[in-house]
Order: C-alpha cells, then structure tokens, then sequence
C-alpha cells in the first residue's frame, strides 16, 4: 500500500507521487488546503527568513493559467503559433488542486542563497507529505513552465526569485505503482579517510 498513514515510519516508507494528469476529485477544500500549506511551511529556515511564498491557482483560473503558458511559449519559441499547445492546456488543467511553490531568496542577509533554495526544497517535500497525511496523492512538476521568465513574474517572481516547481494535489485516478529506487549501496558510503 502507497502512502500508508498508520505511521509516520509507515508513510515515510510507502511515499509515493501520484501522476497528475491521472488525479481526479476530490481534491482538498479551503480549510484542508491551509493545514496542508501550514504543515508545508514547517521545515528548515536558517535565518527565519521564509525565502519561499505559494501561490494558489483556483479552478476559475485555469483558463488564464492556459493561456499563459501558451503565450509565454509562442513568445519563447518563434514560429510556434499555429502549432499544437494542447500539451499546455493539458498542464494548466490537470488534477484538482494546484500550488505554485516559488523560493524568494532574502538579500543582502549572511545566510548563503543555495540554502534560502534548500529550504524552499524542503518546503515542496513537506507539501507533498502534508497532502499524503491527509488522504490525498500528490505531485510536483517543473519542467519548461519552471523556468520560463514569463510564468515566472506572472506569479510575482523578482529577479532571484525562481519557481521551485508546480505541485498538483487530488484523488489518484487508478492504483499507484512503484518506480525504480536507487540501491543504497549505490548512493551511500561511509567516510573513508
């Protein structure tokens, strides 16, 4: 079984993402949705800095994000009008619940930027086990809507500022399946010096 809430050892072992484009309803109400986030944002912070903010995405503004995405990758791909965006729509449409997760790094503060990045990392892991916890599969998307500028400050991000990546919350539409695990010998050894 995925995803096992008996225990904490138990959900930590049987983690696992959901597909977004096979999530279906229900995905979490409003008051869900903010204990999910408020448990997110329990994670490390050097500094207390919060260099991260979540946007939250409603189903009346799917449309928007949609065609967002299509202009930014007509505007980043010349000659790409007229072509297929169905793919973009089929992103900005899927799953029932969707968060952008952004890391806002603090400047000018003695706390190096890669860890403001690493804790803005942590927060996206915690939102996906605070999703798990209550019932619900989650996952979280980069790929080229992450890194276009133009979705980017569409959802506030300054300069600095990047998408961490978009985390597609909901009902697993089918059973879960297991994907390739590293091997821990593979990934960890002991100091040898």
């Amino acid at each position: 079984m995925f995803n096992d809430r008996s225990s904490l050892l138990a959900h930590l072992a049987t983690r696992r993402s959901g597909k977004a484009r096979d999530m279906v309803a229900p995905g979490p109400d409003a008051a869900t949705l903010h204990d999910i986030i408020a448990l997110a944002l329990r994670t490390p912070d050097h500094g207390k800095l919060a260099p991260w903010r979540i946007v939250t995405v409603a189903d009346d503004q799917r449309e928007t994000f949609a065609t967002l995405l299509k202009t930014a990758w007509v505007a980043e791909n010349p000659g790409a009008a007229g072509l297929d965006l169905s793919a973009l729509d089929q992103f900005a449409h899927q799953a029932p619940t969707l968060l952008v997760l952004l890391s806002t790094p603090v400047e000018g503060v003695k706390i190096p930027v890669w860890e403001q990045q690493m804790s803005a990392g942590a927060v996206g892991m915690n939102l996906l086990h605070a999703a798990h916890a209550h019932g619900f599969v989650g996952s979280w998307l980069t790929g080229w809507a992450a890194y276009s500028p133009d979705v980017a400050a569409a959802f506030g991000a300054r300069d600095g500022d990047a998408i961490v990546g978009y985390f597609f919350l909901g009902t697993a539409g089918g059973p879960l399946s297991e994907r390739p695990r590293p091997e821990y010998d593979d990934v960890v050894r002991a100091w040898d010096i």
